[in-house]
C-alpha cells in the first residue's frame, strides 16, 4: 500500500492527546502539502498538526456532540488508559494534565522523534495516519509501500493488539492492510487483553441520561450517536426514535464479510427497551468517510 511518509517529532504540551490522536511536527512543515486528497492538513504557527490515527478507533476524553451540551467522557479506566497508553508507546513519561485534559509543560521529554505514514487528511483537517516512532524506515516526503512488517511497528497496530482501541475502518486503508489490523484485535479479544472482556457493543449496553449516558464499554461511533441522539432529545435517554434517527444520520458503510453496501447504521443496530447494541463486530464494518 503506498503512503507518504513524512518524518518529525511529536509534541504535547499544551494539547489534549487522547487514545487515538496526538500532536506531531514535520521536521520539513512544507511536507503537510505532499498530503493528498480533497482536505488540507491543519497546521499551528510551529507546523504542528493534530493526527487522526488509521483505522482505530479510542473510548472517548472529551467529546462534545454536534448537537450541543457539555463535553461527555466514556467510562474509565480504558478511556484515559488508551490516552496514557499510546503516550508511554511513542516515548514520553507519564504526563501531567490540567483538569480539562490538557497536558502541562514542560513534557518529559520534551518532544519524541518519529514518522507518519498518510494518504490524506478528514475533514476537521486530521492527518489520518499510521503512527511510528524513532527512525523512518525511508526518506521524509516520499510515496512507501507500507508492508505488515511496518505496520506491526505503529501506534496504531499496538493499540489494537493491547486491546485499547477498537478496530474502525474506512476507505482509505488498503484491505491486507485492514486484515493485518483486525488479526491484532481479534487476538486481544481472544486473549481478554484491555477493554474486551467488559466491551458490550454485541451483547448490549444500557443506556441512561446524560452525562453518563452509558456505563458500559460500547464501540465509540456507537457511544457517539448515542449521545448525539440523547442531546437532542433533552437529555432523554428513552430510545424509542433512536433507529429512526441513525436512519436520518444515513452513515455510509459496507459489511465487509457479506459486500453489502448500505446506508444507516439502523441496519446493524437493535434496541431493546433501554438497552442498545450492534448486529456486526465492528471489524466487519467499512465507513465511508463523510
Amino acid at each position: 500500500m503506498p503512503m507518504l511518509l513524512i518524518q518529525g517529532v511529536y509534541r504535547i504540551a499544551g494539547t489534549r492527546p487522547d487514545g487515538d490522536t496526538v500532536r506531531f511536527v514535520p521536521d520539513d512543515t512544507t511536507e503537510w502539502d505532499l498530503v493528498p486528497g480533497p482536505h488540507l492538513v491543519q497546521r499551528n504557527a510551529t507546523g504542528g498538526a493534530n493526527l487522526r490515527l488509521e483505522a482505530i478507533d479510542t473510548l472517548e476524553t472529551h467529546y462534545r456532540p454536534p448537537t450541543g451540551g457539555a463535553e461527555l467522557h466514556q467510562p474509565t479506566p480504558f478511556a484515559d488508559e488508551a490516552a496514557a497508553e499510546l503516550l508511554a508507546w511513542i516515548g514520553f513519561q507519564p504526563v501531567q494534565r490540567k483538569p480539562n485534559g490538557t497536558v502541562k509543560a514542560p513534557t518529559d521529554p520534551a518532544e519524541v522523534p518519529g514518522y507518519i505514514f498518510t494518504r490524506g487528511a478528514d475533514r476537521y483537517g486530521r492527518c489520518v495516519a499510521l503512527a511510528g516512532r524513532g527512525e523512518p524506515p525511508a526518506a521524509s516526503g516520499t510515496q512507501v509501500h507500507v508492508t505488515k512488517a511496518m505496520l506491526e511497528q505503529t501506534a496504531n497496530h499496538h493499540q489494537l493488539a493491547e486491546g485499547m482501541a477498537f478496530p474502525t475502518y474506512y476507505r482509505s486503508l488498503f484491505p491486507e492492510l485492514r486484515d493485518e489490523l483486525t488479526a491484532a484485535a481479534k487476538s486481544a479479544r481472544q486473549q481478554g487483553k484491555g477493554l474486551w472482556p467488559t466491551d458490550k457493543t454485541n451483547s448490549g449496553a444500557e443506556v441512561v441520561a446524560p452525562p453518563t449516558i452509558s456505563d458500559d464499554i460500547i464501540m465509540p461511533k456507537l457511544y457517539r450517536r448515542l449521545v448525539e441522539y440523547i442531546v437532542l432529545n433533552d437529555g432523554d435517554p428513552a430510545l424509542d426514535g433512536f433507529l429512526d434517527f441513525l436512519r436520518q444520520k444515513a452513515d455510509k458503510f459496507t459489511i465487509i464479510s457479506t459486500a453489502h453496501f448500505t446506508t444507516g447504521l439502523d441496519l446493524v443496530v437493535e434496541v431493546n427497551t433501554t438497552k442498545v447494541k450492534m448486529t456486526q463486530p465492528p471489524e466487519n464494518l467499512l465507513f465511508d468517510e463523510a
